[in-house]
């Protein structure tokens, strides 16, 4: 199924309007490959109304923190050529909850320890037993890593 075929089209305003997002908004997600429009013979960007669940889909993912080359990964990995279902939403938001939870998992950990290295004063990252105990992030090379320890 085309474009075209997915119901009604919409203008690139009517697009803004409807998912509450500026036409540069839509013009960004375009070039990144996250939506897709045609063009009319005079030249107007269209869209079918199903655009509007993807750009929700897209906002939501990014207010939670997920990055865009992750949204267009997993959007790519859907069937092509219709609307979002709510299957495909469950599938998305299961994958998106397990790399969240990682992450927040994480970041606890970090305010955690943060407490203990404030408290500590050693103010050294190769001596540090709590951030860096036996000093292994010397192992895994240059660079800011001490959060995948």
């Amino acid at each position: 199924m085309s474009l075209k075929e997915q119901g009604p089209e919409l203008s690139v305003g009517e697009v803004a309007r409807r998912a509450g997002v500026p036409v540069s908004t839509l013009h960004f997600y375009e070039a990144q490959g996250l939506i897709e429009s045609w063009r009319t013979r005079g030249n107007q960007r269209r869209y079918p109304r199903s655009v509007l669940r993807l750009i929700a889909i897209i906002r939501i993912a990014q207010r939670v923190g997920i990055p865009l080359a992750v949204i267009r990964e997993r959007l790519a990995a859907l069937p092509a050529g219709r609307p979002v279902t709510a299957q495909d939403w469950s599938a998305l938001s299961a994958n998106w909850r397990s790399d969240l939870d990682r992450r927040i998992a994480l970041l606890t950990r970090l305010r955690d320890q943060l407490d203990g290295c404030i408290g500590c004063g050693c103010l050294s990252i190769a001596d540090c037993p709590l951030r860096n105990p036996d000093d292994r992030a010397a192992t895994i090379g240059p660079g800011a890593r001490i959060a995948d320890i």
